[in-house]
């Protein structure tokens, strides 16, 4: 990482001055992290999703030089992001000659007037005017109807997905009834609630007649 700017006038103009320990550019919630190490994060040896699929994770460009400009002023959740503050980040991040802005941030409801209204879609916009490349996230709602954010043309918008890999195991009920598991992330429910979920709804989340194989909530 080279530099690191904050902005935080917009968010304050509206919910008051910012306690001082929090006036920084360091990430307190972890979104603004883990979003910058999918795009530069650097080699990681021995990363595993709880000690399966053993290997070394990295982000898109590891060799990056990275800056990073905090907009976002919750301490909860990756919220409290203002329209101004955003826009004054695009435009330093414009003025200090960066080639790449990846702006993981969007609108948690999409609407219709967001070419000309929303500051990630004008500040983009000024961006790309300047040969800058700007990618987007496309937002955490789906897969229904007009969910996806961000979709000015001028950028690239990049949406999650999943993978053809299963994580298996073995759970034996005893009298012989065996079951093959795979875990399955949602972010609606918690991993405490996982086997509860798996016994209420085992019927229901049958995947093969042949082979009794259930997917854990």
């Amino acid at each position: 990482m080279i530099g690191a700017k904050i902005f935080s006038n917009g968010y304050e103009a509206e919910k008051g001055k910012l306690d001082p320990s929090k006036r920084t550019a360091r990430d307190f919630v972890g979104h603004g992290t883990h979003t910058l190490s999918i795009a530069a994060g650097n080699f990681a040896p021995g990363a595993t999703i709880f000690g399966n699929g053993n290997g070394t994770a990295k982000g898109g460009c590891p060799k990056a030089r990275v800056a990073a400009y905090k907009v976002c002023w919750s301490t909860t959740d990756a919220g409290g992001c203002h329209e101004a503050d955003i826009l004054q980040a695009f435009d330093h991040a414009i003025n200090d000659g960066v080639d790449v802005i990846s702006a993981s941030i969007a609108a948690t409801n999409p609407y219709i007037e967001a070419f000309f209204t929303d500051g990630v879609s004008i500040g983009a916009f000024h961006a790309v005017a300047r040969n800058i490349v700007v990618v987007c996230s496309a937002g955490n709602d789906g897969p229904a109807p007009r969910t996806v954010t961000n979709v000015a043309p001028w950028t690239f918008t990049v949406a999650a997905s999943t993978i053809d890999r299963n994580f298996l195991t073995n759970i034996s009920l005893g009298k012989k009834h065996h079951f093959e598991v795979r875990e399955s992330y949602h972010k609606h429910n918690k991993h405490a609630s996982s086997m509860q979920n798996f016994l209420r709804e085992s019927t229901s989340n049958c995947l093969s007649k042949s082979q009794q194989q259930f997917v854990i909530r």
